[in-house]
């Protein structure tokens, strides 16, 4: 397959997945061995181009996130920078366990495996939370708390293992902790700014060599094609989870997780 298309298929896959609760990176994993597309720069380019995914937020909810558009002293341009530094809060125990583990988890469990068995336990989860049937008491995002912000943090850090799903792992921390879906799905997307910025910025940072102009090319189609149908998913899903839940995505994973183990099993 072409190097273009490539870039323009993991593209379309990283935007339609980065927030629905079933894995960007795992998907990305799984296809990258279909297509042949591995080695030091598609790593880089799986955690680059969530950067267009992450622009579709800015975007799509800039009224909530612009700071400006509220008159000078309000309550709503202090709700805007709290929600800010709560985001900025979350994302410190990415920052730090992922500077601690980041390395070795690459090194060990960036594999189909591992993912296949970490979508199977996500989906399990997420099924597992709904069948609780508990609405929680937190309903907007302004009754989070510096505290939660902190501990739905911890969650997402256990999306560094691949195939567990930023998203997923903050929507179940959020939800065990007493938000409603709609909360957990928005904080889930605020909370993204600046953690996968922070990664993709540290990747650049640290590849260990410049990159070609081919290369630079093949993520300027990534980022552009990422943020086109996060932009799409993001309306679907935010439409979606105001009247449904998140069973079929955890039926999702499970039918994924167990189709991937079985191809590899049978493939060795």
């Amino acid at each position: 397959m072409d190097e273009f298309l490539k870039a323009l298929l993991l593209g379309i896959i990283e935007g339609i997945t980065e927030f629905l609760p079933v894995s960007s990176t795992g998907h990305l994993i799984i296809v990258n061995q279909f297509v042949d597309f591995t080695g030091p720069f598609a790593k880089l380019f799986d955690i680059v181009i969530q950067v267009g995914a992450i622009f579709s937020v800015l975007v799509y909810f800039r009224k909530r996130l612009n700071p400006w558009a509220a008159p000078a002293g309000s309550a709503g341009r202090r709700d805007v920078i709290e929600l800010w530094k709560k985001s900025l809060v979350g994302m410190l125990p990415a920052i730090v366990l992922g500077g601690l583990f980041g390395k070795f988890i690459q090194s060990r469990l960036f594999n189909p495996v591992t993912v296949a068995i970490m979508l199977v336990a996500g989906g399990v989860a997420l099924i597992a939370l709904e069948r609780r049937n508990a609405p929680g008491p937190i309903a907007a995002i302004g009754d989070l708390s510096y505290r939660h912000a902190i501990l739905i943090g911890l969650f997402q850090c256990l999306a560094m293992v691949p195939g567990t799903s930023r998203s997923a792992a903050t929507i179940i921390g959020a939800m065990l902790l007493g938000t409603t879906r709609l909360v957990a799905a928005e904080f889930s997307f605020f909370l993204a700014i600046p953690t996968l910025c922070a990664a993709a910025g540290y990747s650049v940072l640290k590849a260990e060599r410049a990159l070609t102009g081919g290369e630079i090319a093949l993520l300027a189609v990534g980022l552009a094609v990422s943020f086109a149908t996060a932009m799409l998913a993001i309306a679907g899903f935010m439409k979606y989870i105001s009247t449904r839940d998140f069973k079929p995505f955890g039926w999702y994973r499970i039918a994924l997780g167990l189709a991937v183990l079985g191809w590899f099993f049978l493939a060795s």
